[in-house]
This record gives structure tokens, C-alpha cells and sequence, in this order.
């Protein structure tokens, strides 16, 4: 196994690649969400970014490094919908050819929005990892260049660029609680936030229905556990083995939130902060909403809302469901 390497320096480097490509979000203090916890929690608005999630970050980090002939083959992503978002937008960008993997039950917002942006779309298996095995299949058979979402040190570097903005608007940062999936984005934000200030802690989210890092990160080894449908299914799936050793290293903890939970938190923030939050961006707001998280009281805390891709009549059901 070739474990991914990565250091501060390739974040710094991954924020001059991409700064004129992605937006600097917004860190907006939350004060209904201060006032329930009693910490000051602010929310790291990535849904705000463009595509409507966090992943162009790493998406243009690793297209800029490519060489001419790797781009002039083509590139191909298995995805949940928003990295397969991000590639078809850097594809754009870059005039390169993207091919995207998707599962079949991926929402018609990511599908329709990766189309738009020119990808050709394949839809195959019925979770990410199902997604993944047939997207390296053809890029062996296309001679395409695989652009991994989660486990290559150019997208990890550039997700940690979020990392990077966090302690440079609010250095006293304690926490950063951030959605797990296959670890790129908590890693990424991880590396960087420790190298400001060693003693924040890290927490990790994810729900119940996948939960591979939560029971992995505790056995310190790969675990394999029970996959469920999800609201959070941008989160749905494995986790990296060549980044597993860095993860444990780097993050505190992971918590798990229950689907309810996570439903409850998106329409809170579509109350009170007015912001569209798909289900993997809410599972924060869901853990520190629930008090899955101890011990806050007092701290200044960072949320990351990793994004907003959420379907308009997915999010209306859940609000007419709370009445």
C-alpha cells in the first residue's frame, strides 16, 4: 500500500493554483446555534462555493497539475454528484473532456447540474464504491485520467485550503467540526488547522447509515461495517486506506447522527440561517444541535457546511413534514 504524503507547504501551493477558480466563503457567526450550545459556533459556508460545494477546491488543484497530454486524453471521476460537479466544471475551465460515474440514485440536482456544465454522465452501481470499481474500468479501457475524489494528495491539498481560510479569519478557532466521507475534506482541513494551532481539535461527522470512519477510527484499522440509504449519501461509501494512517494521526474524534437528525438540521438552517443545505452539509449542524459533541461550552467552534446541492422538492418534503 502507497500511502498518500501531504504537508502545509502543498496547501499553500494548492491556494495559489486555484484562488482565481473558487470563492472564499463566508464564516458567518450563528447565533441561534451559539445560544442552543452555549459555545460561539460559526458556520463555514461552502455550500456559497461554486458548483455548490467545497470539491471544486481539489478538483482544480488536481486538474492544474496535470500535463498537456493528460488533459488532451480526457478525465474521468466517480462521484455522489458534487465531485462529479466539480470535475465537469474544471473540465470547462481547462477545455478538457470529463466523464462522470455516478450511482443510480444520485439527486436530479447533482445529475442536471453535471450535464449542464458538459460532462458525459454514466450511471452505474447503487452506492459510490459500486460507482468507483466501474470508473477505473473505463479509464483503463479509455486511457482516461482518473481524478479520485478523496484519496490523491492534490485534492486533499486543495480541500485543505478551507483549513487554511478558517485560521486565517478566526486563528482562536477550538474546534472544527467537519462531514466525513471518504476523508479528504477532514484531513485536508486537519493538516493545516494542527500546523496553526496544535491543541484544536478535529471531529469528524457522519450518520449512521454509513459510518466507517466512526467504528474504523476506533478500532485503528479498517473496519467494514452496514451501508443504509442516507440523506447525507454525498457521504455514503469507503474510506481511503492510503489515507487512513494520516487521518488518525490528525483528527480527534468522529461522532454519527441519525437521519432524523439530519433532516431536522436542514430545515433548521433553511429557518434560521435561510441558506439551501444538502443532507451531508447539515450532518455538523445536526451533531452540535444534538449535543453528539461534548464538552463545547465556552469554545470558538467552526462548522463546515460542505454543501448546498440539495433537490428543491427533497427539502420542501422535510419542511412541510415538520408542520
Amino acid at each position: 500500500m502507497k500511502y498518500v504524503q501531504i504537508s502545509v507547504h502543498d496547501v499553500f501551493q494548492a491556494r495559489d493554483r486555484i484562488k482565481n477558480f473558487v470563492i472564499r466563503t463566508p464564516l458567518t457567526l450563528s447565533g441561534p446555534l451559539s445560544e442552543e450550545t452555549g459555545a460561539k459556533v460559526f458556520l463555514k459556508l461552502e455550500n456559497h462555493q461554486r458548483t455548490g460545494s467545497f470539491k471544486p477546491r481539489g478538483a482544480v488543484n488536481k486538474m492544474e497539475s496535470l500535463s498537456g497530454e493528460e488533459r488532451d486524453r480526457g478525465v474521468i471521476a466517480a462521484s455522489a454528484g458534487n465531485h462529479g460537479l466539480a470535475v465537469a466544471y474544471t473540465a470547462r475551465l481547462t477545455g478538457t473532456t470529463a466523464l462522470v460515474v455516478v450511482p443510480q440514485n444520485t439527486p436530479t440536482t447533482k445529475v442536471t447540474g453535471i450535464r449542464r456544465l458538459g460532462a458525459e454522465l454514466v450511471f452505474h452501481g447503487n452506492n459510490y464504491d459500486e460507482s468507483e470499481a466501474h470508473a477505473y474500468r473505463l479509464s483503463e479501457e479509455k486511457g482516461l485520467t482518473f481524478i479520485h475524489a478523496y484519496e490523491d494528495p492534490y485534492t486533499i491539498a486543495g480541500h485543505g485550503t478551507i483549513g487554511l481560510e478558517i485560521m486565517l479569519d478566526l486563528p482562536e478557532t477550538d474546534m472544527i467540526v467537519v462531514p466525513a466521507g471518504g476523508g479528504g475534506l477532514i484531513l485536508g482541513i486537519a493538516i493545516l488547522a494542527k500546523a496553526v494551532r496544535p491543541d484544536i481539535q478535529i471531529i469528524g461527522v457522519q450518520s449512521h447509515a454509513s459510518p466507517p470512519w466512526y467504528y474504523s477510527f476506533r478500532a485503528g484499522r479498517m473496519m467494514e461495517v452496514e451501508y443504509r440509504e442516507s440523506l447525507a449519501e454525498g457521504l455514503h461509501g469507503g474510506i481511503g486506506k492510503a489515507i487512513f494512517p494520516l487521518v488518525l494521526r490528525y483528527v480527534d474524534d468522529f461522532v454519527l447522527v441519525e437521519e432524523e437528525e439530519i433532516a431536522d438540521a436542514m430545515c433548521w438552517m433553511a429557518r434560521e440561517h435561510h441558506q439551501m443545505v444538502e443532507g451531508s452539509g447539515a450532518v455538523g449542524v445536526a451533531a452540535l444541535r444534538t449535543g453528539r459533541i461534548p464538552n463545547i461550552a465556552g469554545k470558538k467552534v467552526v462548522c463546515v457546511v460542505s454543501g448546498g446541492n440539495v433537490d428543491a422538492e427533497r427539502l420542501a418534503r422535510l419542511l412541510s413534514a415538520e408542520k
